[in-house]
């Protein structure tokens, strides 16, 4: 089954609030092997400024990866898990992520097209943190292989 086009402006529900846990950015950090100490060490991040360590650019991934959810679970989205690949992703933050915070994230897909017998699914999925406020934007295109003939 090919993607439906009638995703494309789609927005999903808010997530949860996300809790982000200190020992979760530091096992992020320690993952992407950021090693820079304000993603490990608490001290290190409150003498650049920050209440808590600060999570690694890429960290919001673990955030978007909920709004991923919505739309992997949506029957009208025609997308086969099985049948996804990681295109692309970006990330555009107003401030890094800071453990302790609370942030809730919405995904609204922006683009639906076919190339070459795939789908391509963009989607960008805005982080706001606990007053509302910008804190990342993640935008990613999922390429959603074509059924084989």
């Amino acid at each position: 089954m090919p993607v439906n086009p009638e995703l494309q402006g789609r927005q999903y529900p808010p997530t949860a609030p996300y809790l982000v846990g200190r020992e979760k950015v530091r096992e992020f950090a320690r993952a992407v092997q950021a090693t820079h100490a304000e993603h490990l060490d608490v001290e290190a991040a409150r003498a650049a400024g920050h209440a808590d360590v600060i999570a690694p650019p890429t960290f919001p991934i673990v955030i978007q990866q909920l709004t991923w959810n919505q739309l992997l679970d949506d029957p009208e989205a025609g997308i086969v898990l099985e049948r996804i690949v990681h295109g692309d992703q970006r990330f555009t933050a107003t401030r890094p992520i800071v453990a302790g915070d609370e942030l809730t994230a919405q995904l609204t897909v922006t683009r639906v097209r076919s190339l070459g017998g795939n789908d391509m699914v963009t989607c960008e999925t805005e982080v706001t943190d606990a007053s509302g406020a910008h804190v990342v934007t993640a935008t990613s295109s999922l390429v959603v292989a074509g059924e084989a003939a």
